[in-house]
């Protein structure tokens, strides 16, 4: 494999280091890929775990309200702590990450969530619930920085992007695998095997090797000599499990040290200065394009989607929540495929579309039951407009602003943009999953309307800020934002 380039290792930079180095041939590549491939199925288990911990309310609602006499106050709190954990999980997790290494912060991430999943599962009122609800929070929070950079980090060139998709698909997968598994199982079981993906990571964390660029950096960082030596000796044999015992690995190495020196010869960003007017459009589509992606309701819906089925008169919800479950899993795969085909701008506009009807379905749903018209229909919109709702937002506005808050902000202010951006998201996760309970207590036509109306403010912000950013250099996207 000939690898000239040397890409940021979150969003693919494309300017070469090295203009004419080749670092592996093809030959070695082929031989040492199962170690890059076992390496994401070891780390996408934190992913796996990531979308069972958010899926885990959708369908225990009842359930535990009837078991633990919550009332709704209670439960909404339950269902929105874990944003509160999660939040600050992502915050600290690019220091946690740096100081102990990307398998060291895989390896306490899972012993948070295990420790949330065992409060939840012997809790017998709510303050217990809710501990273990936010630690499973703060646990996914980490999950949610640790996975995608590690897997970038480790990933050949040509491989990176679709490896790096895996991560939001095991997320998907993990959220419909806890809708599936509630409908046939108890909460408190439910529960329990939240800790099966966290096992398998810790098991899975003691056969690979850890990332090459954290040794490396975490090698500058060191006063030691001994401790430096000893992390370069590591640094060579990572880096030479994943290419093969073979592959000439020399030149990769040069260009890992030379990237790092670079990295720590710039300026480093406070929060604060991303507000200048060098940086203050960036921050406008990341910070706006989160807002968006939390504001038409995508935690509300999913964290209560058997709730909503329930409130349309749906005889039995598990058939809403198992077909919820299973339309995510293919549509996200679509959407990973037709990202670098059909462009961002296209995609978000397209799914910010869906996501404006399957709303106004919803909501026609619950004005029809509210004044008595054609009341059989009232169940078939409301599960026709929630699964088109789902399968609008998995196929652009779940994954894209992810990639483009990679892709709009220089390198060396990615840190502390990514810091806000995360931050922003999780606070509007947060927002939107503890109102909607009382949203829909009041009004359930005019809770999906809202959802609706933020729908068409995405389009119309993604028409007018966001760039096209498909096949462009992170120069040219900079020259973009800038123009």
């Amino acid at each position: 494999m000939a690898i000239d380039e040397c890409k940021d290792i979150e969003n693919g930079l494309e300017k070469p280091f090295l203009e004419n180095a080749k670092i592996v041939d093809c030959e070695n590549e082929d031989g040492s890929i199962w170690m890059v491939l076992l390496s994401t199925c070891v780390a996408v288990c934190g992913s796996f775990e990531f979308g069972s911990c958010v899926g885990y309310s959708a369908p225990t609602q009842s359930e535990i309200r009837n078991d633990l006499n919550l009332t709704l106050a209670q439960y909404s709190m339950f269902g929105s702590i874990i944003t509160i954990g999660a939040m600050i999980g992502a915050i600290t997790s690019g220091r946690i990450a740096d100081f102990i290494g990307r398998k060291g912060a895989m390896r306490m991430s899972a012993i948070f969530c295990i420790t949330g999943w065992l409060a939840v599962y012997f809790s017998m009122g709510a303050l217990v619930l809710d501990m273990g609800r936010f630690l499973t929070g703060y646990g996914i929070g980490i999950f949610s920085y640790v996975v995608p950079v590690y897997i970038a980090e480790i990933a050949p060139k040509n491989l990176r992007g679709g490896l790096t998709t895996i991560n939001q698909l095991m997320i998907v997968c993990g959220s419909s695998v806890a809708y599936l598994l509630g409908t046939v199982i108890t909460w408190r079981n439910l529960a329990l095997t939240g800790i099966l993906p966290c096992t398998f990571l810790l098991v899975g964390l003691l056969f690979i090797p850890e990332s090459p660029r954290w040794l490396v950096s975490f090698q500058h960082e060191m006063d030691y000599i001994q401790a430096k030596v000893g992390l370069e000796k590591e640094f060579e044999v990572a880096l030479r499990k994943l290419r093969g015992k073979d592959a000439d690995v020399s030149r990769e190495a040069t260009e890992i040290q030379a990237y790092v020196d670079t990295l720590q010869s710039l300026p480093k960003t406070r929060i604060l200065d991303l507000f200048g007017s060098k940086y203050i459009r960036s921050v406008i589509i990341g910070v706006g394009l989160m807002v968006f992606q939390q504001f038409i309701g995508i935690n509300g819906i999913g964290f209560y989607a058997s709730q909503t089925f329930e409130s349309a008169g749906l005889s039995n919800s598990n058939i809403g929540t198992i077909s919820y479950a299973v339309v995510q899993v293919p549509i996200t795969i679509v959407g990973a495929f037709l990202m670098d085909r059909s462009g961002r701008r296209p995609l978000l506009m397209v799914s910010a579309t869906g996501t404006f009807l399957g709303c106004f379905l919803t909501g026609a749903s619950f004005y029809l039951k509210g004044n008595d018209i054609l009341l059989e229909w009232v169940p078939i919109l409301a599960v026709s407009g929630v699964l088109v709702y789902i399968s609008a937002f998995s196929i652009g506005m779940g994954a894209v602003p992810w990639v483009i808050m990679s892709e709009i902000f220089p390198i060396h202010v990615k840190s502390a943009a990514g810091s806000l951006v995360v931050l922003v998201n999780w606070l509007g996760a947060w927002a939107v999953s503890y109102t909607f309970g009382f949203l829909m207590a009041w009004t359930s036509t005019g809770t999906f309307m809202l959802y609706a109306g933020f729908s068409v403010l995405t389009i119309l912000f993604v028409a007018k800020v966001v760039p096209e950013t498909k096949g462009k250099t992170l120069e040219e996207i900079q020259a973009i934002i800038n123009s």
